[in-house]
């Protein structure tokens, strides 16, 4: 893996998928990744994560865009869709040779499979392995794998600058991860990692939910020698029953157009409040101008926390 370098300018990004319109969960993370960027006088990026089509919403892109917008959260340079990037994606698999593999089995057959060998079933699906070797007579393939390394056990290791130092063994709490799903759409652990690699990347700030899923973009960096960002990963906002706000859980947008001073009484100052910024600002633009000391004061806070 490249080191980063420590001179590089900042490089941030905000990447939503276009399922819907912006709620109050994901413009929490969109609030921390611009407020970052600005602390570090960095670029800020927009990335719409469109890759998984079946999943699109028409026009969502434009709405989430538009939003970003009305809360005076503006972008560098020009807003990427994935969907037109896929020779990207194309160019990373052939990288990839043959660490990938076609494989076979549906979620429910790797369910059994861990049952048996566990005797319990577990939250999170580990890939036993079957299809490694080759498919089995009568399969077909269904998705393509990413070999992770069996001996010694993979273990990946990084600092999240708000959750501290974070370790999983890929091995044996994940096993060979999808880079290609059954449906012929680009797993999302290989597009937001070239993506990421290609926009020139340097600090990724997202939510907590995402935390799991870093080793596996940070292996991917490794075998596609691409530089290893920073991480930062901010708690996510929950519903009444302690689910992530999200539109599987029937979280609602934020923005259905109301005046200005709306969206600032109830979306940027309780998502700010939410981020541990008590702020008291009497416009949008008054907003900003709070929040950005606001942000630096809640990352010193934070790493004097860990330390």
């Amino acid at each position: 893996m490249k080191d980063r370098n420590p001179d590089a300018n900042y490089v941030g990004r905000f990447a939503p998928s276009p399922t819907g319109p912006l709620h109050i969960g994901s413009l929490v993370a969109a609030m921390a990744s611009y407020l970052d960027a600005k602390v570090h006088c960095g670029r800020w990026l927009v990335r719409i994560e469109d890759v998984d089509g079946d999943r699109n919403v028409a026009g969502a892109d434009e709405h989430i865009l538009a939003s970003l917008q009305r809360c005076g959260m503006a972008w560098d340079g020009d807003v990427t869709w994935q969907s037109r990037r896929t020779d990207l994606y194309d160019a990373a698999l052939r990288q990839l040779g043959d660490r990938v593999y076609p494989c076979g089995c549906s979620r429910r057959e790797i369910a059994d499979a861990q049952l048996a060998l566990s005797g319990r079933q577990a939250q999170a699906l580990i890939y036993p392995g079957t299809c490694r070797h080759g498919l089995a007579p009568g399969k077909s393939a269904r998705a393509l794998r990413l070999k992770v390394p069996q001996s010694p056990p993979c273990v990946i290791a990084f600092d999240d600058r708000w959750a501290g130092h974070v370790s999983q063994d890929l091995t044996d709490e994940v096993g060979d991860f999808v880079v290609k799903r059954a449906d012929g759409f680009w797993a999302y652990q290989l597009a937001v990692v070239v993506d990421d690699g290609a926009q020139g990347i340097t600090d990724i700030v997202r939510g907590a939910d995402l935390l799991d899923s870093t080793p596996r973009q940070l292996y991917l960096q490794q075998v596609l020698d691409l530089p290893q960002p920073s991480y930062l990963h901010v708690p996510v906002v929950v519903n009444d029953v302690g689910e992530k706000l999200s539109k599987q859980t029937g979280a609602q947008a934020f923005d259905t157009g109301a005046a200005p001073e709306v969206l600032l009484t109830q979306a940027l100052l309780p998502a700010a409040r939410f981020l541990g910024m008590e702020l008291t600002a009497a416009s949008i633009d008054d907003f900003w101008r709070q929040a950005v000391p606001a942000w630096k004061n809640v990352l010193m806070d934070t790493c004097a926390g860990m330390r």
